[in-house]
């Protein structure tokens, strides 16, 4: 059952979060407490971590004796936690002149702009239009991740999603709410139990007359303070040159 969170409940499980996200690994309360000077023992930050856990916002695996976190954790992170980091001047200047010379073609112009996306993300980006097209970009990159490269059925899981254009048809046109302008999908949401460990960051856009979602495919802990911002860029500009 999953409840509310005193601040410092909450300082812990930010900190661990971002951990996690930079390292891949479980984390141990000696390490948090080192790094992130929580002004606490350590024997404290264990005892909040089995709090958390029994609360939701924690796991852990069997063979390790740290935490990792959960989807529950994830979306409080994304919603309450993380501090966005906007994308740079520089980078805003090659996306627009990686996609600019495809502008006159829209399947060229969203082959380019995935392959843009990937390339910025580090991750698989894929996108789908109503009319049943499907573009993808960024499959070598899937290896990157320590959770995918040390998993085989993840992995397998993964590359199998993307080779499905129906899935992502479902994924990006029906699992998408539109509740939020960008949104993200953790794998335990969508009931396929051989992408449990992704999330899918999102969003829906409108190029003329063509309605469609673009997003990233990546483990659970995508770097979300600058991929969340990157998004939003890439479905401004397809908007914008498409109106």
């Amino acid at each position: 059952m999953n409840q509310a969170l005193t601040a410092r409940q909450t300082q812990i499980l930010k900190s661990l979060i971002d951990e996690y996200i930079e390292t891949a690994e479980p984390v141990g309360s000696l390490a948090l407490e080192k790094k992130y000077n929580l002004g606490i023992s350590p024997a404290t930050v264990r005892n909040e971590m089995v709090n958390l856990t029994k609360a939701g916002y924690l796991k852990q695996p069997h063979t390790s004796a740290g935490r990792i976190p959960t989807s529950v954790a994830m979306k409080f992170y994304i919603n309450q936690l993380m501090e966005e980091k906007q994308m740079s001047l520089a980078d805003e200047v090659k996306v627009k002149e990686d996609v600019w010379d495809s502008r006159k073609n829209f399947d060229h112009f969203m082959d380019e702009m995935t392959h843009s996306l990937s390339d910025m993300a580090k991750n698989p980006a894929i996108a789908a239009t109503s009319d049943g097209k499907v573009w993808k970009a960024g499959f070598p990159s899937v290896m990157e991740n320590p959770e995918f490269f040390d998993d085989r059925s993840a992995c397998i899981g993964i590359y199998s999603l993307l080779d499905e254009a129906e899935r992502l048809q479902e994924l990006l046109l029906q699992r998408l709410t539109g509740a939020s302008p960008i949104e993200v999908i953790f794998g335990d949401d969508l009931g396929w139990p051989d992408v449990r460990p992704i999330s899918v960051v999102a969003t829906h856009f409108k190029a003329g007359n063509r309605v469609g979602a673009i997003g990233v495919i990546g483990p659970t802990r995508q770097h979300y303070q600058s991929l969340i911002p990157t998004i939003r860029y890439f479905n401004s500009l397809l908007e914008d040159i498409f109106k």
